[in-house]
């Protein structure tokens, strides 16, 4: 454990496994210096608990479940830094391809750690998000740093959702009933993935995504 001096840094986290918040608060409250302020499964109620408890750091769940208006940490992210700007976001997850650490770091992330890593990496990126500083967990680190030899091609959140859709095997019309777009727009979308991604039909789209760590197939 590492000395502490000065007042406990204030964290909320953001996790939609009530098991995992349960782990998380454990390891951080029997961490020296560290105080968990709150806890969350919904990025949408993320906000309101930054705004209410004003945490210094937030851990958020890269993947929250896809429910509410804020379906996703990167939104989240986005949200919470437009509401509190000196908050810092530190992102957890279980999976870290390169396009995640792009996104999330572009979002404004100050941290990206993996939850199989070590506990001293977590609380060295919250430490280090604290004090204004990045940390990047050595395998998130590597992803962001190769993308300048092989630039993944960028799909916007928009057209993720609809790549993910394309992999549950939905028809147009099913995709824009839920993502409440016209069918036309849909079809625009579609173009552009394309032409991002160089594939020529849906099957062939799914499976570059998928590659490239755009989206996970499960």
């Amino acid at each position: 454990m590492s000395e502490a001096s000065g007042p406990p840094l204030r964290i909320l986290i953001v996790d939609d496994h009530v098991v995992v918040r349960a782990g998380l608060r454990a390891l951080l409250e029997g961490e020296p210096g560290f105080e968990v302020v709150g806890e969350t499964g919904d990025g949408a109620d993320a906000v309101r608990l930054v705004q209410r408890l004003g945490p210094e750091v937030v851990l958020m769940d890269l993947r929250l479940s896809e429910t509410g208006p804020v379906d996703s940490g990167t939104e989240a992210t986005r949200r919470i830094l437009a509401a509190a700007p000196g908050t810092r976001v530190v992102v957890l997850t279980s999976y870290g391809s390169q396009a995640d650490v792009l996104r999330a770091v572009e979002a404004g992330a100050r941290g990206y750690v993996l939850k199989a890593g070590p506990p001293e990496e977590l609380f060295r990126a919250v430490r280090a998000a604290a004090a204004g500083g990045m940390a990047l967990a050595p395998e998130a680190a590597a992803s962001f740093l190769g993308r300048t030899a092989e630039p993944a091609p960028m799909l916007s959140e928009r057209e993720i959702e609809v790549v993910r859709l394309l992999a549950q095997g939905r028809s147009n019309r099913a995709i824009a009933g839920t993502l409440f777009l016209a069918e036309a727009t849909v079809k625009t979308h579609l173009v552009r993935i394309y032409r991002k991604l160089g594939t020529e039909n849906r099957a062939g789209t799914v499976s570059e995504a998928a590659r490239l760590g755009l989206i996970e197939l499960t």
